[in-house]
């Protein structure tokens, strides 16, 4: 067996390379952009029409979404700046001033039409074109090699779908879940031996850090969302990307609260100086606590980025275990804290807001929770569907009601 994957362990490499969300991007632009100068060869008076692979490689964004968008704005943009272009070249030509003055409309102008990050396009566009003696060919020309580039990328992506980042959207979810966890048991460790005030401070500022990996996480998943949006090779796209948009919101919160929690720890250790923390036994469940909660914290990441229903059905069974393990911990650990608390006063609300954080962990990550989050975020998102397009959703709607009649009508006839 071990020699059959030795043989095999290339050619799994390179189907896996082959199908590299950013491999098969770069070969996509790479032709796109090549189709686009062998037309553009063909149809642009121009002997070397390097606008239509340039438009192609810009169009030929990450996703569908982005690249029907994109080419639309963009040829916007060059459109707008060529005709600019032209009426300058037709009334005062070519100077310092009517450079100035192109450059400073061109971009006014791009806020006008609202052509979004290709605002300095249309100022490109207007410059090269005023920049050449016979505008009106070179005008025309760049038009046509911006819409060979345009339509080129857009075909590639209606033809060619382009590759989903959900799975890289999940990894970065799951790395983040690791990183709280490994955060979550060191905390656990060290308030168990009674750490310096120093050393908690020093996690505290870990977990801030922890709002840098949230921000790249979102960044993968928003690209993971727009390559849902009009891909044919996806089915239900709006509830993958409502499962994984709330699992992220339920990991930032998560570490938001931890983050109070190691705030919560900092002070508490500061009230009591150089030793221990909690009491012995306080310590040990409170580290326990946390290793099951940074445990369930994984759990829940595996859960929100599992695809198939079978894997998502025992990654939800793991995680309601691992909840209930830890929510008795939990309790068992409110009974410490409050021994504590009337032995001590003084930090009652130092102790009572760390069970209160914890119990704030374990809450988010609730599979009824989750659940209900999720039901209200899909009528939300239906809710504004039918508010932006109302017609298409009246339109949607007839066409479902054949459906439902036949079904009824199918149901009767065999009940009968």
């Amino acid at each position: 067996m071990q020699a059959v994957r030795e043989m095999t362990e290339p050619a799994v490499r390179f189907v896996k390379r082959r199908r590299d969300p950013v491999a098969v991007q770069t070969l996509r632009s790479a032709a796109a952009a090549t189709v686009a100068y062998v037309i553009a060869v063909r149809l642009s008076p121009e002997a070397a029409p390097l606008t239509a692979p340039l438009t192609a490689l810009l169009v030929v964004q990450v996703t569908l979404y982005s690249t029907l968008t994109t080419g639309l704005r963009r040829v916007n943009a060059v459109v707008t700046g060529v005709v600019l272009a032209i009426l300058f070249s037709l009334l005062v030509g070519l100077t310092w001033w009517s450079l100035a003055l192109l450059l400073l409309s061109s971009l006014i102008v791009g806020h006008l039409v609202r052509v979004d990050e290709f605002v300095p396009e249309v100022a490109i566009s207007a410059m090269l074109v005023l920049g050449v003696t016979t505008h009106g060919d070179t005008a025309w020309a760049r038009i046509v090699e911006t819409l060979i580039g345009a339509v080129v990328g857009m075909g590639f992506n209606l033809l060619l779908a382009p590759p989903v980042w959900v799975e890289e959207a999940g990894e970065s979810i799951e790395e983040l879940a690791r990183r709280v966890r490994q955060l979550m048991l060191r905390i656990g460790e060290e308030a168990a031996e009674g750490p310096p005030s120093e050393r908690a401070a020093a996690r505290l500022h870990e977990a801030r850090r922890l709002d840098h990996d949230i921000y790249e996480v979102d960044a993968d998943l928003r690209q993971a969302e727009d390559s849902l949006r009009l891909n044919p090779r996806v089915r239900e796209g709006l509830l993958h990307r409502i499962v994984l948009r709330t699992g992220l919101d339920t990991l930032e919160i998560c570490t938001v609260v931890l983050r109070v929690l190691a705030r919560t720890l900092t002070d508490l250790s500061k009230e009591r100086g150089p030793g221990r923390l909690f009491a012995r036994e306080t310590g040990a469940v409170f580290e326990q606590l946390l290793s099951e909660i940074a445990d369930a914290v994984v759990s829940f990441a595996v859960l929100v980025t599992t695809s198939t229903s079978a894997n998502a059905e025992s990654a939800e069974e793991r995680l309601a275990s691992e909840l209930r393990q830890a929510a008795a911990t939990r309790d068992r650990l409110a009974e410490l804290l409050f021994e504590e608390a009337r032995r001590d006063a003084r930090q009652w609300q130092l102790l009572g807001a760390v069970l209160t954080e914890v119990n704030r962990i374990l809450d988010e990550m609730d599979t009824e929770h989750r659940t209900r989050r999720l039901f209200e975020e899909l009528d939300r998102h239906s809710r504004e569907q039918r508010e932006r397009l109302p017609r298409l959703t009246r339109l949607r709607d007839r066409l479902r009601l054949p459906q439902r009649l036949r079904r009824n009508r199918h149901g009767a006839s065999s009940r009968s």
